[in-house]
């Protein structure tokens, strides 16, 4: 399968360590590229920031309008529907970018998978479910779609998660966050969480958090 489109960004040369970042429905990569030199990560931490972007595919919320999306979206409730064969599929697309990080000799522990909003959801999968250990998760302003059927991985049980949400989000509602951390404390996991007096976006006290817990994992 060929990848997807994507952006690169580095921080420094001879990159040891990779974040593949998942943006939200109607977006494309170029949507949290602009971040990396918000993140303000000291200059002997090397990482290859990879932002791939979505195919274009029609989405039933938005009227089968043709949009970047992992995955169709076919209602708007809390406990909203979603067509998990699409979402596998772009999950099976990650797994090659993460596939490939592996190839140019990234070790597999230090590959971050990130994702905002519909990109969380595809994060939520690709990281808890990968064979290989992975260097963490951050899940924002999302909620874990394949919570009811995800096979989860021995070797990422103690994978680093971090999850963050808007007091206020409209879109994704924060209970959805608070049932994913839920979710997966239930099920053995370790995760942080931490909610923001924003709606559904990124704010500047996130970037700093985010920026943070990188350096602590790499």
């Amino acid at each position: 399968m060929p990848l997807l489109p994507a952006i690169e960004r580095e921080t420094n040369s001879n990159p040891d360590s990779t974040v593949i970042w998942l943006h939200g429905l109607g977006a494309d990569g170029n949507d949290f590229a602009p971040l990396v030199p918000e993140l303000n990560l000291p200059a002997d931490l090397s990482v290859r920031f990879i932002f791939p972007h979505a195919p274009t595919m029609p989405v039933t919320i938005n009227g089968g309008f043709i949009m970047p999306a992992w995955y169709d979206i076919l209602e708007k409730t809390v406990d909203r529907r979603v067509d998990l064969a699409g979402l596998m599929a772009s999950a099976g697309a990650i797994n090659s970018f993460i596939n490939r990080e592996i190839d140019r000799g990234i070790d597999s522990k230090r590959i971050i998978i990130a994702g905002f909003s519909q990109g969380g959801a595809v994060a939520y999968q690709v990281a808890l479910s990968h064979p290989r250990p992975l260097g963490g998760l951050l899940a924002m302003s999302t909620y874990f779609a394949t919570a009811g059927i995800i096979e989860y991985s021995d070797a990422n049980k103690a994978i680093p998660i971090k999850i963050q949400h808007g007091e206020y989000d409209p879109v994704v509602p924060e209970q959805l966050g608070r049932e994913a951390i839920t979710h997966l404390k239930k099920n053995g996991y370790t995760a942080s969480y931490r909610n923001y007096p924003m709606e559904h976006s990124v704010c500047p006290k996130q970037i700093g958090d985010i920026s943070k817990w990188l350096q602590d994992i790499l």
